[in-house]
């Protein structure tokens, strides 16, 4: 992977994490047409640029995380994030055997975009519009939601939100609490590859951290694809509360289904 090639990757994660699309599925096309899917240093670093969008959270609501008074917004958020982490790592291979496969990614990209055309019409009669209502149950029930996206094409945020809106959280508090929630569990993941999982190196076993350190131009990649990261999703994410406040998430929707049917045709033809 070149350094164009990391940067349209970082443009391409920021863009897309926090949007109900998938991320992943859109950064393993990407890499699919740069014909560097298959490389482990690709794969680490997708998943490890993640903390560039985590940064960007932490930016946007830092009031929210460094109100240490606060500590039941702590305890919701160690507690939602439980289920990702226990059936993240029960699955964890199966899962890398399906970001092989772009077909069944394209095809759930439509099935969660007609999903989304449908989702404001079923959450009709929000109750809950603050953090501080969430009750920890409702945020561990959100967690399990979340784990649907454990298949790639899901979307952690989409799923996140739907979990949110089921609960009874507005619109806007569902995806802000789908922010939130992302830090520990995009946290989790990107430590996770860096520092505990095996990478099959040119031929040898590597932690993540090792790769990185292994040549100034893969540090180099690693830290302009983090900051590119944390400076798009920082647009997005302003951008996207704007837009589901005024139109809902059908153009979301639409949106997925569009891209769904061209990746389909593509990978089929």
């Amino acid at each position: 992977m070149d350094i164009l090639q990391a940067i349209i990757l970082a443009i391409v994660e920021g863009l897309t994490e926090f949007l109900p699309v998938s991320s992943t599925a859109h950064m393993i096309f990407t890499s699919t047409a740069f014909e560097t899917q298959g490389d482990s240093f690709v794969k680490m670093f997708q998943v490890s640029i993640q903390f560039g969008a985590i940064l960007a959270v932490l930016v946007l609501y830092w009031k929210k995380f460094v109100n240490f008074k606060n500590l039941n917004f702590y305890i919701k958020l160690a507690c939602a994030v439980l289920p990702a982490l226990v059936l993240g790592k029960l699955f964890d291979d199966k899962i890398e055997a399906v970001l092989e496969k772009p077909i069944p990614i394209a095809i759930v990209l439509v099935i969660g975009g007609i999903v989304l055309l449908f989702i404001d019409k079923l959450f009709k009669n929000p109750s809950i519009e603050t953090e501080e209502s969430v009750t920890i149950r409702k945020a561990v029930t959100i967690g399990f939601w979340q784990c649907l996206a454990m298949m790639p094409g899901t979307s952690r945020s989409a799923a996140s939100i739907i979990g949110g809106m089921q609960q009874g959280l507005t619109r806007k508090l569902a995806a802000e609490f789908s922010f939130f929630l992302a830090v520990p569990t995009m946290l989790a993941v990107t430590c996770y590859s860096l520092f505990l999982k095996d990478w099959d190196f040119k031929g040898q076993e590597m932690h993540g951290y090792e790769m990185i350190s292994s040549s100034t131009n893969n540090m180099l990649i690693f830290i302009l694809g983090n900051i590119i990261a944390f400076v798009v999703a920082i647009v997005a994410i302003r951008f996207f509360i704007s837009l589901i406040e005024k139109f809902g998430f059908r153009i979301w929707g639409w949106y997925r289904i569009v891209v769904g049917v061209i990746l389909i045709l593509l990978f089929t033809i």
